[in-house]
């Protein structure tokens, strides 16, 4: 809570496209936590865009001064692995010293941005982006398993008619035709650079998550 109030109170203050050197100060931060933790990654990015900002504070959090609050976007890179994705807040004690890190999981990403940070999949992204796909059409498989059977539920409460189970089948053939006619579309008109078969794939996992979203 203490630290969703601070982001409030920094709101106004940030400043766009930050890229001075608490950008390394928090990343250098992020890999130690990551050693402590025993992960084995490859490497911590952030993002170098308009979200990256910094809001200068100049009081205590608790017992530790911060001077200014870093955030953002990033990812850790792990060997042969997808990446996982992140948006993240960094408080510091000045430029040269972070004091406090925590990222939480970012939605909407596209699948190729997290088949593509590291080198070797990079140069062959298509089976990270079929095990992608697998586990968004298990994720989206549980997610619709449940919602059909509360539709059940409410039919048997409502007399026996199959009216919310039916109508439910219905949205869910006609978001799958909708899908595969999207991701056709963007297969034929894939940019310079990626292969029609791996733009095929990232669009079917997009919409797939997308799909399990909106359904929750």
């Amino acid at each position: 809570m203490r630290l969703l109030l601070l982001l409030v109170a920094f709101t106004g203050n940030a400043l766009a496209q930050y890229n001075g050197p608490a950008v390394e100060t928090c990343r250098a931060y992020a890999r130690q936590d990551l050693a402590r933790e025993g992960a084995r990654v490859r490497d911590v990015v952030f993002e170098r865009d308009q979200d990256l900002s910094i809001a200068r504070y100049t009081r205590k959090v608790g017992n530790q001064f911060v001077s200014s609050l870093l955030r953002g976007n990033g990812a850790v890179v792990y060997d042969g692995t997808p990446s996982a994705e992140f948006s993240f807040v960094c408080l510091l004690a000045d430029d040269k010293r972070a004091v406090f890190f925590e990222w939480l999981p970012r939605q909407n990403v596209p699948s190729l941005t997290h088949c593509t940070r590291d080198a070797a999949l990079r140069e062959k992204p298509r089976p990270c982006l079929e095990t992608l796909l697998q586990v968004a059409e298990q994720d989206l498989l549980q997610r619709s398993a449940l919602l059909f059977q509360q539709a059940r539920e409410r039919d048997q409460d409502g007399g026996g008619a199959e009216k919310a189970a039916e109508a439910f089948r219905k949205a869910n053939d006609e978001w799958r035709q909708y899908r595969d006619a999207e991701c056709a579309r963007r297969r034929d008109s894939a940019p310079k650079g990626i292969s029609a078969e791996d733009q095929h794939l990232s669009c079917l996992v997009d919409l797939t998550r997308r799909r399990s979203l909106d359904v929750r």
